[in-house]
């Protein structure tokens, strides 16, 4: 199993959590602590898939991927990226 690691590349509005553009979290076997909870749950299946040596087939990079959180007015977006 691979580590990932989930960089905030876009924060829009006011993140509630208050996370800003550069925060990282290394997301392996446990939660990263100060990570947003939804936030988290949004991009867990596709840090999984990364996690498992599988990729996604609109990704120009098979160990990257791009998700952002579910909040429509206030979007962070997250750049995960397998370490290999």
């Amino acid at each position: 199993m691979s580590d990932v690691i989930a960089k905030v590349i876009s924060q829009k509005g006011h993140c509630a959590i208050g996370h800003t553009v550069g925060d990282e979290y290394v997301i392996g076997e446990k939660t990263p602590e100060g990570i947003c909870a939804f936030a988290y749950y949004a991009m867990f299946p596709f840090a999984s898939v990364l996690q498992y040596g599988g990729k996604f087939p609109w990704s120009k990079d098979e160990n990257v991927v791009t998700v952002a959180c579910p909040d429509g007015h206030n979007p962070v977006e997250f750049l995960l990226t397998r370490i290999t």
